[in-house]
């Protein structure tokens, strides 16, 4: 047998391995609860190097068990077209791409289907490579998950402040409840303080911030009913 011809059997063993155990990967979170994701692992080391303790505070909470109030506060801060679309929205990313070619401030076009498939599976950056499979992953979550399973998974594992993961822990930390009482300002406040809530606060916000929350409020009121 030839080189190439080794070499392309190579590549094919690879190719079918990956799709075949990511597919299992994906049809496993589809039943069991993601235990932890590369970016809790890689805040936690981050600590330590900073002389903080250890810490991932997460508590899983299923669907019904997070006020409806933090679900829209969620879609109406991240992604409005979240219940219609099929992972992309191309309209989000075409003004991502014009703003960013005017501006040195990187803005981001992700739904939440594509911020759930890169904070489960994949890890943090802005590389070719991670993006492709981003867009992998998101095809397969929204192919073989419900939208419920994708909100519910999301507002389990998004970072929501400095080892803060997940709606419970986001709601206990900043306003001393369960995610369940979260209200609609509670939510937006929440909400207000993604992407960044490392640099951000729910509970000591700036005039940004504030600005910010006003507009998903406001938002919040225009979606109606969700649909899941």
């Amino acid at each position: 047998m030839g080189i190439g011809k080794l070499i392309w059997r190579f590549v094919r063993i690879f190719v079918f391995a990956f799709i075949a155990i990511s597919v299992l990967w994906v049809l496993l979170y589809k039943v069991i609860n993601p235990p932890v994701t590369w970016l809790m692992i890689s805040r936690g080391f981050e600590r330590k190097s900073d002389g903080k303790t250890w810490k991932i505070d997460k508590h899983w909470k299923d669907f019904d068990e997070i006020s409806i109030n933090m679900k829209k506060a969620a879609i109406a801060g991240e992604d409005q077209s979240f219940l219609e679309h099929n992972g992309f929205d191309f309209k989000a990313i075409e003004r991502a791409i014009k703003k960013n070619q005017k501006s040195k401030k990187i803005i981001g076009g992700s739904t939440i289907s594509q911020q759930t498939a890169k904070n489960v599976f994949l890890w943090q950056g802005r590389s070719w490579l991670r993006k492709g499979l981003e867009a992998y992953f998101t095809l397969l979550i929204e192919t073989m998950w419900s939208k419920q399973r994708i909100m519910e998974v999301y507002l389990n594992v998004i970072e929501m402040g400095d080892g803060i993961y997940g709606a419970e822990a986001a709601a206990q930390n900043y306003f001393h409840k369960p995610a369940a009482n979260l209200t609609r300002r509670e939510s937006a406040a929440i909400a207000a303080i993604f992407p960044s809530p490392l640099k951000r606060s729910a509970v000591n916000p700036t005039r940004f911030i504030r600005h910010r929350r006003y507009l998903i409020m406001k938002n919040m009121k225009r979606l109606g009913p969700l649909d899941f």
